[in-house]
């Protein structure tokens, strides 16, 4: 076997004296640096440049007394020169005796062949670290998604696409930092682990503090930490961290992902609209040098102004007649049945609003489009329109038939919101296991004041899709959650 051969040439190097897993390498130049400096080195040129490099082996061809090797790091992909008559017959075999998938540094002139190449001639190379493993094929990479996922180590070495995926992820995280910087934001940590699983509608993971003696929910939102921050005069405050939510898993969702959330007092859901356009045109512009995507085939500029709609408006359109969270839950359960939409005994009218939009309305917004007006039954966070006391000021932002972002104007009257609390406590008694708790500490943070403000949650994993044209959210999570592995 492979492995055992690469097992027996580390026993030999050891035997020898030599290490085959050193402390340190002293490098000098990356290969990317290396590529923009000598970008326009003609060929056939030796330069007076003495560079130390240091990169995985990715190709290796023997030509006698000459050995040709491209090694890769971050940044680039550059060919190592070796040979025999510079290097001397010892090294010249030992540096033939390495393997693909090794890690080697390696000292030398910068130049280039007379095929242009851009080049090191060497003058040793040294082992850094000896892979016992196999690459994957180079031209075909991991075939197997799911070993792709499992082994993203392994699909990171050989595959262009998933590294220019996190390259945009990363691009995209800088991007929104740099944004609400400059807007005041301040940045912040809040806990992960929870007393009240609050601050959204979702499942959560439950554990258990042993010194404390005490159960405690991983976070399903960063919200009400948030805006505690906000009553304490913090005025703007953002957080970029992992959310936790027991639920299923698709294309579209992963148990834990990263949300950004944002809170900013003395503004409302039309002023949080606003930064979200600004924050996602930034992020492509920053991660694509663009603001041109392509959306299941079709270009759109994220420059455009976006649509903004109402949820009812889109719902009423898609089955012909008017829906509102006014009327009787017994007509809109008519109008459900009538257009084959399953309802449960226990939503009212407007959770029943709410899934004829997404049966009938989400697939049609390809485009970004701000739904608004969600009833208030369904956004127990967010204020009461000032134009309609059935619905909520409060946005989401679709995109590839996709939910992107979440905002709305905050509710901040304490009374209001333990009102709201209570019917949420009621809906889980029903059955509703996504329903949150009466969070007693929140309510009193409010007590306290908290002035009018807009909140923002935009799901980076989703945003980081479209940026990068990923068809699974498991493309954008370095290390998807997946069923164990068994080893044999």
């Amino acid at each position: 076997m492979e492995r055992s051969r690469r097992l027996n040439a580390v026993n030999e190097l050891r035997g020898s004296g030599s290490n085959p897993y050193p402390y340190r390498f002293d490098r000098t130049h990356t290969l990317g640096q290396l590529r923009e400096t000598f970008a326009s080195l003609e060929a056939g040129s030796e330069t007076e440049t003495i560079a130390a490099v240091a990169g995985r082996i990715m190709l290796k061809r023997d030509q006698g007394k000459l050995i040709f090797i491209t090694i890769k790091d971050r940044s680039a992909e550059i060919q190592l020169f070796v040979s025999k008559a510079t290097v001397g017959d010892a090294q010249f075999d030992a540096i033939n005796n390495l393997d693909l998938g090794d890690w080697v540094g390696a000292h030398g002139a910068v130049m280039t062949t007379r095929k242009g190449e851009l080049s090191i001639k060497v003058t040793a190379v040294d082992l850094l670290s000896k892979a016992l493993r196999p690459l994957p094929d180079k031209f075909h990479g991991l075939t197997d998604i799911d070993t792709r996922y499992r082994q993203r180590y392994a699909d990171l070495i050989v595959n262009d696409e998933a590294r220019r995926v996190f390259e945009v992820r990363h691009a995209t995280i800088a991007s929104f930092r740099r944004t609400l910087r400059e807007r005041d934001y301040i940045e912040v940590e809040t806990p992960v682990l929870h007393i009240e699983a609050g601050g959204a509608q979702a499942r959560p993971f439950l554990t258990h503090h042993n010194t404390l003696d005490m159960p405690l929910f991983l976070r399903i939102a960063l919200e009400l930490h948030l805006k505690r921050l906000i009553v304490g005069g913090m005025e703007r405050v953002f957080e970029i961290g992992r959310v936790f939510r027991n639920e299923g898993i698709s294309t579209r969702h992963n148990p834990e992902f990263t949300m950004m959330e944002s809170y900013q007092a003395f503004a409302d859901h039309t002023d949080v609209m606003d930064l979200t356009e600004v924050l996602i045109r930034n992020a492509a512009l920053d991660a694509l040098g663009t603001t041109t995507v392509n959306i299941r085939g079709t270009e759109c500029d994220l420059a455009k102004p976006w649509r903004r709609v109402r949820m009812i408006d889109l719902a009423s359109e898609a089955v012909g007649e008017k829906v509102h969270p006014s009327q009787s839950v017994d007509s809109l359960r008519a109008v459900a049945k009538k257009n084959n939409i399953n309802v449960e005994a226990r939503w009212g009218s407007g959770r029943i609003i709410e899934e004829i939009f997404a049966e009938k309305s989400e697939s049609t917004l390809i485009e970004p489009t701000f739904v608004t007006g969600h009833p208030v039954e369904i956004s127990p966070l967010a204020r009461v329109d000032r134009n309609d006391p059935f619905l909520t000021e409060r946005f989401e932002l679709f995109v590839g038939t996709h939910e992107l972002a979440n905002g709305f104007s905050e509710l901040n009257d304490p009374i209001e919101q333990r009102e709201r609390f209570n019917e949420e406590a009621k809906s889980k008694l029903a059955g509703n296991l996504e329903a949150g708790t009466i969070d007693e500490d929140y309510l009193r943070a409010l007590e306290f004041g908290l002035p009018p403000t807009g909140g923002l949650g935009i799901g980076i994993d989703r945003l980081v899709m479209l940026l990068s044209g990923a068809a699974s959210i498991k493309d954008v999570i370095l290390f998807p959650t997946l069923r164990p592995e068994v080893f044999e």
